[in-house]
């Protein structure tokens, strides 16, 4: 998978465009199954059609440029995004800045200036629910009326059900905020992870003998808050055991989100590793403490809760 960052940036692959793509487009958030079911489709149609697969994302979220006051909390960064991409067959992901110039496009001027001149598009694929364009004028008719005229044809995916119900990331959220790991690996095909870059925190953890890795999540918001036996990807040859907390920090009055990971039985400075955190077991929510001594004794706790679901 190959990432081209920004609609200025195509122009650097236009041999290997010029003859056309399968495309879709859309937020990802979470590349839960349904995600999963309309990048199969991608990959298989741009096999049978001898083309590259692309996918169309956007930074930010198109509901987070117009109304970030009501924009849903992030299943993913784009980092983590992309990795979940990196997973699939498809060839490329093309990441759009979403910003005024953007938002201002008619359907068919969108059309017009990204799907035919930009792309070259001979295959579109697009949810049951897709709209685009300013006033969010397109829809699945406008684009199979176009692409009639203008040579690439269009299919809409429908919603993927399971268990009697729509899987999509709003479900997925809903899942997490209870949270129920096992219910939300079975819609997203995976357990939920995090991934960042170790850095330097307040070194509090050391203090108190938990001496802790933290993460930046990248987000204004978590999708999942509370202490949970997790495993750490990316340090060593197997998942590493450890105990995390992740949310704010309420005992010392922290203000963004975090990731905090306490490795079992470890020394090793980690600084500046780009680690994933698998989370394995919930143990408790994320709670305020009266003090370092009262949050030390509730930790010890939480490393012996997880010790034990790793039979440590």
């Amino acid at each position: 998978m190959q990432l081209i960052r920004g609609l200025h940036n195509l122009a650097i692959h236009q041999a290997k465009l010029a003859k056309g793509c399968v495309l879709t487009i859309g937020n990802f958030d979470g590349v839960h199954l349904g995600h999963q079911q309309v990048l199969n489709a991608l990959h298989n149609e741009a096999v049978t059609r001898n083309l590259p697969s692309v996918v169309m994302v956007f930074e930010p979220l198109p509901i987070e440029f117009f109304s970030p006051e009501k924009a849903p909390v992030r299943l993913m960064n784009l980092r983590e995004k992309l990795q979940a991409f990196d997973r699939t067959e498809i060839d490329y992901v093309i990441c759009v800045r979403f910003n005024e110039k953007f938002a201002g496009l008619t359907a068919g001027e969108f059309v017009h200036s990204v799907l035919i001149d930009g792309f070259n598009v001979k295959h579109l694929i697009v949810g049951d629910d897709f709209h685009f364009g300013k006033g969010r004028g397109g829809d699945f008719a406008f684009l199979q009326s176009f692409g009639e005229k203008s040579g690439f044809s269009v299919v809409k995916m429908p919603t993927h059900v399971f268990d009697g119900n729509r899987v999509s990331s709003t479900r997925v959220r809903a899942e997490l905020s209870k949270p129920d790991l096992a219910a939300v690996e079975t819609l997203i095909g995976r357990s939920f992870s995090f991934n960042g870059r170790v850095i330097h925190g307040q070194k509090l953890g050391r203090t108190i003998g938990f001496p802790t890795l933290n993460l930046n999540p990248k987000r204004i918001q978590m999708p999942v808050h509370g202490v949970f036996a997790v495993e750490v990807l990316g340090i060593a040859d197997k998942p590493w055991p450890a105990v995390a907390n992740l949310g704010l920090r309420p005992t010392v009055d922290g203000i963004r989100p975090s990731i905090e990971v306490h490795l079992f039985d470890w020394s090793e400075d980690l600084y500046g590793h780009h680690i994933d955190v698998i989370l394995r077991k919930f143990i408790r929510p994320e709670m305020k403490f009266n003090g370092l001594e009262q949050l030390q004794a509730q930790i010890a706790q939480d490393a012996i809760k997880a010790r034990e679901f790793f039979k440590l």
